[in-house]
């Protein structure tokens, strides 16, 4: 499954659960929020260049040079391999707090 494919399986996921928290709240507020929410979420993991990201996180700040690879080539890369990133700490430790927070502001604003 590719990167195309799991974007389309995500946005169904995500307009089911919009479906079912504007059905159950009855609030198009509490409906749109969750669409933002996983809007955000899906972005946040499906779409950021992990290439630029394997990186040392100290060379975040410093352009990639350019003669790594083509657009070309790292795309065809991407398309088959759409877990490719690794779970570095200080990335992980990032992506739980962002992600928790979220979900709990998310949460707290949908259970009220």
């Amino acid at each position: 499954m590719g990167r195309d494919e799991m974007l389309r399986r995500s946005l169904v996921a995500l307009a089911a659960a919009v479906v079912v928290t504007g059905v159950v709240t009855a609030s198009v507020r509490k409906a749109a929020a969750t669409y933002g929410f996983g809007i955000l979420a899906i972005a946040g993991v499906l779409l950021p260049d992990w290439e630029f990201f394997d990186r040392d996180y100290s060379q975040w700040l410093t352009p990639m040079p350019a003669s790594r690879r083509t657009a070309a080539e790292a795309a065809a890369d991407r398309e088959h391999d759409v877990w490719k990133f690794k779970p570095y700490p200080l990335r992980m430790a990032m992506l739980t707090t962002i992600y928790g927070f979220g979900l709990y502001k998310w949460w707290m604003y949908v259970s009220s």
